[in-house]
């Protein structure tokens, strides 16, 4: 999966997401639900992030369970199909958009769908800058421990420190957002028509597989609801 090109990879959030749309059953739910985890478990280079990524998508599902099951009649069923609908919907894209280069999206955007090069360098920029954010937090983490304006045992102090720590992100985001603006412009991004691109943006066998088998797993859900 981490050798398929940015598209593909998205790719297989929106096919989960439309074939989620056909999740009106609890076999068929957990036949969809199933078959992401078989394509998990062979396809992905490890669980830990994949788990994480389940973890945060099962807070949304438990929530929909409760609701559902609340203002739905006491219905189980229900209940639990409504819950891991959400799961089919979110998980696969969430775990396939942590494994996207900015970079190579960039690329494949432009010279695939022939996007705006203006506009993707822009977008591409952003989520470079959006990548490194969790280092700078931890920078200005150790900035504050050497300085002695550690986190305490307070809460209320705690929520003070995480205050701080988030205004100095942002004041750092945005002088780096305007380094960046003014880097662009010196090298013509804002006056070029015709650009040209470092790398090419090929579409190999390996890609267009990585593209049936999202679709296929998209249909997964519309098969069972029509087989059973």
């Amino acid at each position: 999966m981490l050798r398929l090109n940015p598209l593909v990879q998205l790719s297989v959030g929106l096919f989960s997401l439309l074939g989620s749309l056909w999740i009106r059953s609890l076999p068929v739910a957990l036949i969809a639900l199933g078959a992401y985890v078989l394509a998990a478990v062979i396809l992905l280079p490890g669980w830990r992030y994949p788990l994480a990524c389940l973890g945060f998508t099962a807070i949304a599902a438990v929530t929909i369970v409760y609701s559902t099951w609340r203002l739905g009649g006491h219905d189980e069923k229900e209940a639990i199909t409504a819950g891991i609908r959400i799961v089919v919907l979110a998980w696969p894209g969430s775990v396939m958009a942590g494994y996207v280069d900015p970079s190579r999206l960039a690329d494949y955007l432009a010279q695939t769908l022939r996007f705006p090069a203006r506009m993707i360098a822009a977008f591409a920029a952003a989520l470079q800058r959006f990548t490194g954010f969790g280092l700078a937090w931890q920078q200005l983490e150790r900035v504050r421990w050497v300085r002695g304006f550690g986190p305490k045992r307070n809460p209320i102090a705690n929520g003070r420190y995480a205050a701080n720590i988030s205004f100095a992100l942002l004041v750092q985001a945005m002088r780096g957002a305007s380094a960046s603006a003014i880097a662009m412009d010196a090298r013509g991004f804002a006056t070029a028509h015709n650009r040209t691109w470092a790398e090419p943006a090929p579409w190999t066998r390996l890609d267009i597989a990585g593209l049936v088998i999202a679709v296929l797993l998209g249909v997964v859900a519309i098969v069972a609801r029509f087989v059973i």
